[in-house]
This record gives structure tokens, sequence and C-alpha cells, in this order.
């Protein structure tokens, strides 16, 4: 496997707070749980291979590679240990995490993700937006078939602003690069195993008008974890910390602050 080293923004001090970036987006989509959470926990946002600032690299796709480069990003900054926030794609690279370097989790913030393989007619999806990546060598199919889920219709409603800064992260992610990430989701095993076998606390969150993880693959998620707390945020879709970011920083300072007690 190639080495390759995460881009990752690094601010604020304290209990350190690594957040994993939902697809087709980067560490960009962060930007008001740095202006916050920074006041209290030390904020590390990275860019996924191929996202951002971060190179893709040769490799085959892959979650678990995406997990390991995170893994390295941690040795690289000297994190021992940090909570570890993950949204849908990055939820995924999370739960990866757990399964394959779980001393690095202190605790585990997994939204709008699920625990299940995809479905074949969501692989196959995948697969054939991959392929569309590939050959126009433009972003078109993400702007026309991804963006309108990525946020809910409170947010298209009442959060033009909120709506036209995603479309813009959407517009500007490298085709190669989401190409390579549908490819690896679309392979990625179920992870209800690594779930079970969690053994630090977990907040599993999803909006109440999320129409790409639904309330059941929360809970099935949370159920599946030995300490797990479920919250569902109201007037959000996929995109939690973007269309709600006062709701998801409370909850999860809340949540990482009990954990800094406990880990004292």
């Amino acid at each position: 496997m190639t080495v390759v080293q995460l881009y990752a923004r690094d601010v604020g001090t304290g209990t350190p707070l690594v957040l994993l970036h939902a697809f087709p987006l980067s560490s960009a989509m962060w930007l008001a749980q740095r202006e916050v959470l920074a006041n209290r926990f030390r904020v590390v946002t990275p860019d996924l291979r191929g996202f951002g600032g971060s190179v893709l690299g040769p490799d085959d796709p892959s979650v678990d590679a995406m997990a390991d480069d995170v893994a390295r990003m941690f040795r690289t900054l000297g994190l021992q240990r940090a909570v570890v926030g993950g949204l849908s794609l990055g939820g995924h690279v999370a739960t990866a995490l757990c399964r394959r370097h779980p001393d690095l989790v202190l605790g585990l913030v997994l939204c709008a993700t699920r625990g299940a393989a995809d479905a074949p007619e969501t692989s196959a999806t995948r697969l054939r937006q991959a392929e569309r990546l590939e050959r126009d060598e433009n972003v078109s199919v993400l702007v026309d078939e991804v963006l309108p889920d990525l946020v809910g219709p409170t947010t298209m409603r009442q959060r033009a602003l909120v709506y036209g800064r995603v479309r813009g992260l959407v517009q500007s992610t490298p085709p190669r690069a989401a190409a390579w990430a549908q490819r690896a989701m679309a392979g990625r095993p179920e992870a209800f195993d690594a779930l079970r076998a969690v053994k630090v606390p977990a907040l599993v969150m999803v909006g109440a008008e999320d129409v790409l993880a639904s309330e059941a693959d929360a809970r099935a998620m949370a159920d599946a974890m030995p300490n797990a707390e479920l919250l569902i945020v109201p007037r959000a879709g996929h995109l939690v910390p973007v269309e709600q970011p006062d709701l998801f920083n409370q909850a999860v300072a809340e949540f990482a602050a009990a954990l800094s007690r406990t880990a004292r």
C-alpha cells in the first residue's frame, strides 16, 4: 500500500476530536465545527484521500485504506487517542478505524451513516456513477444525482446559503477521487461485527429528514454497540453538521467533554 499523507486542518487544544467528512465533500464542510468546538477541544479535520488537499494515490479503492490513512495521520500529528466522528463516508471510515486501530479511538460519533453493506441496486448506482466520473472527468453526475439528497427539505426552503455552499463543495470535488470513493463504498462489507466489538462510548446521530441514512439505520447501529446513545436531529437531512451546526456541536461537545473527564 502506498503511503498517503492526509492534509488536515488542526485547531484548538484539549481532548482531540477527529472529524471525517462526507462524500463528496472535503474537510471544508466542518467550518462551523472548527469555529465553535476548537474553543474546547483540539479539532482535527482531514481531507480523506483524493479530496481537498490530499492526494489519491494508486491503491485499489477501499474504506480500509482510508482508515489506515487516518491512523497514519494520528502518528504524524502525535495523537495517541481521539474522539473520532464520521459523517456518511466518514462514518464508514471511522467504523473501519475502530476495527483496524481500536487503540486510537477514545469515543465514536457516527452521523448519517449505515452499518449495512450496500443493497445491490445501490452498489450498481455507485459503480455507474464512478464510470461516468472517470469517463466525463467532471462531477455533473454528482450535482444531478447526489446533491439533491444531501440536504433536507427544510434546508432547501429556509437555508439557501447553506444549500449553495454544499453545491459549491460538490462542484469542486475531483472526479477521480469521487469515483474511487464510490467504488470503495460499493465494495465495503457490512459493519455490524465491528460495531458489536466497539468498547468505547458512542453517539449515533441522524437527521430527521435524511433520505440516504434512515432512523432505522441509525437505531440498528446504536443497538449493535454496547454503549451507544441515539440522537434524531430535527429539520436536518444528510448533512447534519452543516444544516444544524448548533445542535450537532452541542451534542458532540457534551459527549466529548464527558469522555474527557473519564479519561483523566
